[in-house]
């Protein structure tokens, strides 16, 4: 292997899930969506589910993010070849980016110079033309910042981003925004703002500098989550526009509100009469009298409306001419579990709803928000457990509702911890401190064969717990799937696959291979399993009896009045499950407890065979330091090894189950030989403990062809060691130090014969480089060479801490791998998939 060689790197996968923010989704007019993953922006593509990248500059958890053009200027939009989009940290950072169409890559423009003194709640923009945009941003400290921004014509342009105003509204946060020119005042622009103190506040100025306040809007009895505004509306054959504004509030309320032109200045008088008080207040803007009223209250969802937005304008041709025309259709969102979508009575004028959806699901606590697509089509959620909704109207004619569920891309919405393959690399399966344990595989497409790019989703949620996961390992060996997590408790579980899980294997890429034979099938009686009341055990659904449902609660008599927990239903799936699926019926029951460490699971790994599985806990004390062996099996402890005083951090069997090797916050590593007696006793001795770095040993990972292993430190360094024939301990290598703390490490082999292989590298910035590493064994003793075989962009790493790299298992060749399968995990809520090719 030449150390020049070029190493070829493809993004196959992302998956992550989204914020808990209430302003985090946004959806362009390039047709794709964009959302805050941790501190990432993510992209996603509503018609594959795939995301398709994430954007690396935040330091803090992404708030908001905002298309320029948005779905609602789709029309302003449409031979564009660069799209742009704003995101808003919790630092009050704000990021402008670019997107070519033409060659799909993004760019990095410019952070805004000036940043919010506390997080970014909100940002609204409005298209003044194809190449001028305004944007408001607010911030949770009651400021809101005005700019204008001016989009070059040629790609060797810059844009130009200007400050026009700063309004300090309140010392309370302003949590929502809305801006709008004023019909028949070109250049005069209106900014609602809404906020903690129940009342919708108007500004009014002009595109060159200062707003003012113009006046207030009370009616709603709580916090205002959400404002838009229509386009101008025709009303009558006379040229008069109004536009219309609608706000949401946590009083459970939707209102309509009309801002109608009644004249130049001087002509228009005012009468002071009862009735002047019922029509609304009246402002001036430059030349021009405008007065507010209430068109419609809308009362219908049962909890906190988070979202409500105007459906996009569609455009028709009259005369020949393309006009823009402003639909009389509203979405909402709320934490009632559903999104409504309103609309006028052709009859009476009377605002009702006339589409409810997401109201039969038990996922999500609710939805904190709703977006139209720029066709106005399709609408999207965002909910409470990260998780997106997506329905799309399949009717033949305009008029008919019928929404149906779409499939969308899912991930973790907490730090993913851990991550790991299965037997063969089927599927892969990652815990988080969102509390799940998730299984991701590629699915076939429609006709069977597999297309040029995999498509991968969530295939099952094995573990819905109450506490946050840290570790999971997979059992190896021969029988059923299995494997072992370790979450904030004192308890490894351990997992058996159900019967619908290995059906609904044979729907994925990876199905189908005769690594599920049909009389394992057979074997296992388990259909699912069932959540616990308190979210903690998972109880086996059998076979026999899922013909009918179990009564709760001794057959409901009245006592049942609170929410439960539904009762499973594990099927076959044929196609990716949607998040209602994933939630509550792809469950795996839980097959035992192991008892025994004294503080959190910290870490897990399992033997090559399949006989033994090895667990750490938190530690501060050599006694709670203990490394606890178990037997696949029996799950009977059949070992206690002592050698660290801290947390042990990560565990490894050497590729011959003959050693363990532990690396501890201690600083120290420790290598036990394994042994089997012939009465099939496990035993086991300390060969060697080593001070190997100045800081914290992260990670750990076996030479695949050989007894060496890489270590990885806080010290920002990566050393390989060798164990010599005589049993002795030598470091034979250190690769030059990092630019971070290496928080993860992966060995995997190259060629058996010239001895080489390949380490990934992770980091707390969130990068990955891979090294060539060749081992040359002489008679004086072991030496290596190492060589950089690749540096990834920024642009497909993560975005902060990598906590596990595993490469892909492969089938022991003893000739040349060209193609590699990596996954990677961090802190960044995302779970991805690398092909390296060599």
């Amino acid at each position: 292997m030449s150390e020049n060689t070029k190493v070829e790197a493809k993004r196959v996968f992302i998956g992550a899930g989204c914020n808990r923010v209430v302003n985090n989704v946004s959806w362009g007019a390039s047709g794709l969506v964009s959302f805050g993953a941790q501190n990432a922006v993510a992209v996603f593509c509503p018609k594959t589910a795939q995301i398709l990248t994430t954007l690396p500059g935040h330091k803090a958890a992404v708030n908001c993010t905002h298309w320029l053009p948005s779905s609602k200027f789709a029309f302003k939009a449409k031979n564009l070849d660069r799209h742009y989009l704003l995101s808003g940290d919790s630092d009050g950072i704000i990021i402008l980016w670019e997107l070519s169409t033409l060659h799909n890559n993004w760019r990095h423009v410019l952070q805004l110079p000036l940043s919010h003194k506390k997080g970014v709640t909100c940002i609204t923009a409005y298209m003044v033309s194809e190449t001028d945009a305004m944007f408001a941003s607010a911030s949770s400290d009651g400021v809101v910042n005005l700019w204008d921004v001016s989009f070059p014509a040629q790609s060797s342009e810059e844009c130009k981003v200007v400050c026009l105003d700063s309004i300090c509204v309140d010392t309370k946060a302003i949590v929502t925004l809305a801006l709008a020119e004023l019909p028949q005042n070109p250049g005069r622009f209106a900014l609602a703002l809404g906020g903690l103190d129940n009342k919708i506040k108007l500004y009014s100025g002009e595109r060159t500098g200062k707003f003012t306040s113009v006046c207030e809007l009370k009616g709603h009895t709580d916090w205002i989550r959400s404002l838009d505004f229509s386009l101008p509306l025709h009303i009558t054959e006379q040229t008069t526009d109004c536009i219309m504004l609608v706000s949401s509030s946590q009083d459970k309320v939707i209102r309509i509100w009309k801002l109608v032109l009644v004249g130049d200045v001087g002509s228009w008088r005012r009468e002071i009469t009862l009735a002047s008080y019922i029509e609304g207040p009246v402002f001036i803007s430059g030349t021009s009298t405008y007065q507010i009223s209430v068109e419609s209250v809308l009362i219908g969802h049962e909890d906190w409306v988070y979202s409500v937005e105007w459906e996009p304008p569609v455009i028709n041709s009259i005369d020949g001419r393309l006009v823009n025309h402003q639909p009389l259709r509203i979405l909402s969102a709320s934490m009632d579990k559903t999104m409504m979508i309103w609309r006028p009575e052709k009859k009476t004028g009377v605002w009702v709803n006339v589409v409810c959806v997401g109201e039969l699901s038990h996922c999500a606590l609710g939805f904190y928000g709703g977006h139209w697509s720029p066709n106005g089509l399709s609408i999207l959620a965002h909910g409470y457990g990260g998780s997106f909704h997506l329905w799309r109207n399949v009717s033949s004619s305009k008029e008919a509702e019928n929404w149906q569920m779409q499939e969308v891309p899912s991930g973790h919405f907490a730090a993913v911890t851990d991550v790991t393959w299965a037997r063969t690399g089927e599927y892969l399966l990652s815990v988080s401190h969102d509390q799940t344990t998730r299984v991701f595989s590629s699915w076939k497409n429609e006709e069977g064969n597999e297309a040029e790019d995999e498509h991968w989703h969530e295939l099952a949620r094995p573990q819905v717990h109450g506490h946050d996961i840290n570790c999971v390992a997979m059992v190896q060996g021969k029988g059923n799937h299995r494997f072992v997590s370790g979450a904030e408790e004192k308890v490894v579980r351990v997992f058996e696959a159900p019967l619908s899980f290995l059906m609904t294997l044979n729907h994925t890429c990876a199905g189908g291979e005769g690594s599920f034979p049909e009389d394992l099938q057979e074997d296992v009686q388990v259909l699912g399993a069932n959540m616990s009341a308190l979210g903690l055990s998972q109880k086996p659904i059998y076979l026999h009896s899922s013909s009918e449902p179990l009564e709760r609660n001794g057959g409901g008599d009245g006592l049942d009045t609170f929410e439960t927990v539904p009762e499973a239903a594990p099927v076959e799936l044929k196609e990716p499950p949607i998040e209602d699926q994933l939630a509550f019926h792809t469950l795996w029951p839980e097959s035992h407890k192991l008892y025994g460490h004294g503080n959190e699971l910290f870490s897990l790994c399992g033997d090559h065979k399949g006989n033994l599985v090895a667990s750490s806990c938190k530690a501060q004390s050599a006694s709670m330091a203990e490394i606890w062996l178990w037997e696949v099996g029996t799950w009977k402890a059949v070992g206690r090894l002592q050698s660290h005083s801290l947390t042990v951090t990560h565990l490894e069997f050497s590729y011959d189950d003959t050693m363990l090797l532990s690396v501890s916050r201690d600083r120290h590593f420790s290598v036990f030989s394994i042994q089997r007696t012939d009465n099939g006793e496990v035993s086991h001795k300390l060969m060697a403990k080593v001070e190997a770095h100045k800081r914290i040993i992260w990670a750990c990972s076996w030479n695949p062809f050989g007894h060496q292993f890489a270590t990885s430190s806080r010290d920002k360094t990566v050393k390989i060691w060798s164990i010599e024939s005589d049993a002795r301990i030598k470091q034979i290598l250190a690769l030059p130090q990092f630019g971070s703390s290496v928080t993860a490490v992966a060995w995997t082999g190259l060629d058996r014969k010239e001895k080489s292989g390949c380490v990934a590298v992770g980091m707390e910035s969130g990068l990955i480089e891979l090294w060539t590493i060749k081992i040359i064994e002489t008679e004086e003793g072991t030496t290596a060479t190492a060589a950089l075989a690749l540096r990834l962009e920024p642009f497909m790493c993560h975005v902060s801490a990598v906590n596990r790299l595993v490469w892909k298992p492969t089938e022991k060749c003893e000739s040349n791998q060209s193609l590699l399968r990596l996954t990677s995990c961090a802190d960044d809520n995302c779970v991805r998939v690398f092909d390296f090719k060599f």
